[in-house]
């Protein structure tokens, strides 16, 4: 199957906003508590720096639904932010709350993300995909995307998917 973008899309992305300013929360226990080296996000800063764009924020949350929605919100009034990316806190665990916390708080979700990022990340590890959620929406016009905590996943979606469409989504999102 060929795949094209159509000349309505083309249009939007032009008028898209080129550069995007992103907070980064990385929700983990162990790295909240042993301030220990945090690789995804740091393949998330790498993404967007690579594609020109800015790291405003970024901050190591414990998973605790109360301290993600507290750091969400505080991202949300800061004018200097467009987009929000977490990783971490999407799997089966008991204390994995990362989407339970965040997901209510979407004015919009942005319903196709998940099945593209589980496509393609079944192409990658296969059906163990299923064993960590992703999830995006809008909150006053900022967009926020969930991620797994696994590198790999982080890049897949941060190369394959976020950066090709974001500002994109933010113009949608600001209408």
């Amino acid at each position: 199957m060929c795949t094209r973008e159509p000349e309505s899309t083309k249009a939007h992305k032009k008028e898209s906003k080129k550069h995007i300013n992103f907070a980064i929360l990385t929700i983990s226990t162990s790295k909240f508590k042993e301030e220990g080296h945090d690789i995804s996000g740091n393949i998330i800063s790498g993404c967007i720096e690579k594609e020109g764009h800015t790291v405003a924020k970024r901050d190591i949350s414990d998973d605790e639904k109360h301290m993600l929605k507290e750091k969400i919100n505080q991202y949300i009034k800061d004018k200097d932010i467009d987009i929000i990316v977490t990783t971490g806190g999407t799997g089966l665990a008991k204390r994995d709350v990362t989407i339970e916390a965040v997901k209510p708080l979407f004015e919009k979700e942005i319903s196709g993300f998940n099945p593209i990022f589980m496509h393609l990340s079944h192409n990658d590890i296969g059906p163990a995909c299923m064993l960590s959620g992703a999830t995006a929406g809008i909150i006053q016009k900022k967009a926020i995307f969930c991620l797994p905590g696994s590198p790999d996943a982080c890049a897949l979606a941060m190369e394959k998917i976020i950066l090709k469409e974001a500002g994109h989504i933010l113009k949608h999102a600001g209408e």
